[in-house]
């Protein structure tokens, strides 16, 4: 993988805040394992309330933990002043969801001023071994904020109003 700069030096302190302010990954337990330039680690402990009906981690749960992944390590490639939102994603199942902790690694793929693009595996770690269970290739979006309108040159006296 190509080495990144990140356009905002504080891009850690920023990726942590900015993962800290959903509340979902919370309800899921997912935590920031590591965080470089363009890569991101997330993980998260196995809960039965995460469980579909034949007590795997719900696939739902396992692309929330991909898409967190790619828009933190996208998020560290973007300006202080941007904000994210997935835009774009596909996730292909490998294996069942069966593990006591489960881990999402994302590396940017290619930055670009609006659009970057991630891909993330998942792994469930199980009775001592590691397998890959899902990946996700993805498309993250910077949200910059919108200025303020400018208004008309005209006064409104001289539109004929």
């Amino acid at each position: 993988m190509a080495a990144f700069e990140p356009k905002n030096p504080g891009y850690r302190a920023a990726a942590v805040a900015m993962f800290d302010r959903q509340p979902a990954m919370h309800t899921l337990g997912v935590v920031i394992v590591r965080l470089a330039p363009g890569t991101a680690e997330l993980a998260m402990l196995h809960s039965p309330a995460l469980t579909q009906q034949n007590g795997f981690v719900h696939a739902g749960i396992i692309t929330a933990g991909l898409d967190n992944a790619c828009g933190v390590a996208a998020f560290t490639l973007m300006p202080h002043e941007a904000d994210i939102l997935t835009v774009e994603f596909k996730t292909t199942l490998l294996a069942p969801a069966r593990g006591e902790r489960f881990v999402f690694k994302a590396e940017v793929v290619k930055p670009g001023r609006t659009l970057t693009f991630c891909e993330a595996k998942a792994f469930a770690e199980h009775d001592g071994k590691t397998t890959l269970i899902a990946t996700m290739t993805g498309t993250l979006m910077a949200m910059m904020p919108r200025q303020a309108p400018q208004e008309s040159r005209t006064s409104p006296a001289s539109r004929g109003n």
